[in-house]
């Protein structure tokens, strides 16, 4: 039998070393894909739905088929007491994780933010339902290191569809939200030394500042400070054109709040 070969396309799409190379492609039923290109070839993955296509025992993902179990357990039992997920589940659990952080990760270079909000909150559950069912605890454990980066990457999907909303004051709070997260999961670790030294922490307060800069009211003390330059150098049309920029501003403010 003979099979395609993927050279060409990878020829015309070379890989580049420390870099995350991504696009978006239509495929033969329409639908849009989004490509990754690895050192050895490139990863293809559905933008909704399970990145691979596939609908485990009709469910969207096989997270959902777990948690409708567990729904199912829970209303049948009157309690959790009892339910599991054995190791077999976690280990399959974990594989479809990995899908979605390569799509998460594709999707964030590509900004679409609002997908990679789904998916990383999708795999928090993931982490969440394991943590709390795994029968065993290593199973129980293992995905718990990857928690402040999922957290932090969940963080600046939602800010950053917050700025582009103009919305800086939410943005900030879902940061410094995302922040006290991952310092209480290191204080539940007993590790609360390892909360400066965390580069997702570096991360959240670099944006923090972003965030910070572009804030109405800073942009409102900046623009008072040139009104009462422009005054006192009697520049009184360009005073007037900065006050109808703080009235704005002003406006934006008491809109978001």
């Amino acid at each position: 039998m003979k099979h395609d070969d993927l050279r060409q396309i990878m020829d015309t799409w070379p890989y580049e070393p420390g870099k995350i190379t991504v696009r978006t492609i239509v495929g033969t039923d329409g639908a849009e894909k989004v490509q990754m290109r690895l050192d050895l070839g490139l990863l293809q993955m559905e933008m909704d739905g399970r990145p691979d296509g596939q609908r485990p025992d009709g469910h969207e993902s096989l997270l959902a088929c777990h948690q409708e179990r567990f729904r199912k357990y829970e209303e049948s039992n009157g309690t959790d007491l009892g339910f599991e997920l054995s190791s077999e589940d976690c280990q399959s659990l974990r594989d479809e994780a990995l899908m979605y952080y390569h799509r998460y990760l594709s999707l964030f270079v590509l900004e679409d933010f609002g997908r990679v909000e789904r998916d990383t909150a999708r795999n928090l559950q993931a982490l969440d339902l394991c943590n709390k069912y795994a029968a065993e605890e290593w199973d129980r454990l293992v995905l718990e290191q990857y928690r402040p980066y999922i957290v932090m990457m969940n963080a600046r999907a939602k800010a950053m569809q917050a700025m582009r909303a103009g919305m800086f004051k939410t943005a900030l709070a879902h940061v410094e939200a995302s922040l006290s997260a991952i310092r209480e999961f290191f204080e539940r670790h007993e590790r609360p030394d390892a909360f400066e030294q965390s580069s997702e922490v570096q991360i959240l307060r670099a944006l923090r500042h972003d965030i910070t800069q572009r804030l109405p009211i800073g942009a409102i003390e900046r623009l008072e400070r040139k009104l009462q330059r422009a005054l006192h150098e009697e520049r009184y049309e360009d005073a007037a054109r900065i006050r109808d920029q703080i009235q704005q501003f002003q406006n934006s403010a008491d809109a978001e709040a």
